[in-house]
């Protein structure tokens, strides 16, 4: 049996020559067992590969890392919505997450918002790791926020992992003020094999409220400053974000 797949970058920018985040999108008739899914996310080797099948009327997703399982993936479920072209609900153990494809390659999903649990005091080893002044930090349920100064200390930051690892913390959303963009962020991730991801939509489903409530603002534009690059627009209606990006879909083919 020959199984359907598509690579699709998403949140892409040409005249900023900012070239996204890469998911497949893999199409199956009924559900793998989870050693399987991560066999074949292994071998496609792209920063997530995105699992969609029907379950009991239900559009069902689970998206891996060539390593390991990812529990919430933004950039994936972005990328769904290139394959599928047309108006679905995903329904994952994390979110529920709505999405529908929109003019000139552009999708648009909605997914639940992810608020500060609190401010921490900054720990020496994430000063120490990043290698640049931390301005403040906060805790939330899926990465931390970490706020430097500006985009060009955010940009020039060359973080050591090696050091980060020695925290226990999965993931940072490290984040400034922006000036063509309302902020600009990348995010690291020190426990698992890509260590930098390209355009992550659940670190803008934690800085997109922490952000709104900033600059006031509902609806803001979004920078990715990874090596990569990526951008997207968010707004934030009440518990909810909404994250639009533009989408390239590179390549399909079939898994046998």
């Amino acid at each position: 049996m020959k199984v359907p797949f598509s690579l699709v970058a998403v949140a892409v920018d040409e005249m900023l020559n900012f070239r996204g985040n890469i998911s497949a999108v893999v199409s199956l008739s009924e559900p793998l067992d989870e050693q399987t899914l991560q066999r074949i996310a292994n071998d496609l080797n792209q920063p997530a590969t995105t699992f969609l099948w029907k379950e009991k009327e239900k559009m069902r997703v689970r998206w891996f890392a060539p390593d390991a399982e990812i529990g919430l993936c933004g950039h994936g479920s972005l990328a769904v919505f290139s394959v599928l072209g047309e108006e679905q609900e995903l329904n994952s153990s994390a979110d529920t997450i709505k999405g529908k494809p929109l003019s000139d390659n552009k999708v648009e999903i909605e997914l639940s918002a992810i608020p500060v649990v609190k401010k921490l005091e900054i720990p020496p080893v994430l000063t120490e790791g990043l290698g640049v002044e931390v301005l403040e930090y906060y805790e939330t349920k899926n990465k931390n926020i970490v706020v430097v100064e500006n985009k060009t200390v955010l940009r020039e930051m060359k973080p050591n992992f090696q050091k980060l690892r020695e925290s226990k913390t999965f993931g940072y959303a490290v984040t400034a003020r922006g000036d063509e963009a309302d902020f600009v962020s990348r995010t690291l991730v020190p426990h698992v094999q890509q260590l930098e991801d390209h355009a992550t939509g659940s670190s803008h489903a934690v800085l997109a409220p922490f952000w709104s409530e900033r600059l006031n603002k509902e609806s803001m534009k979004a920078r990715q400053l990874s090596p990569r690059g990526g951008t997207f627009r968010v707004m934030v209606e009440e518990s909810k974000v909404k994250l639009v990006s533009k989408n390239n879909r590179l390549a399909t083919g079939f898994l046998s």
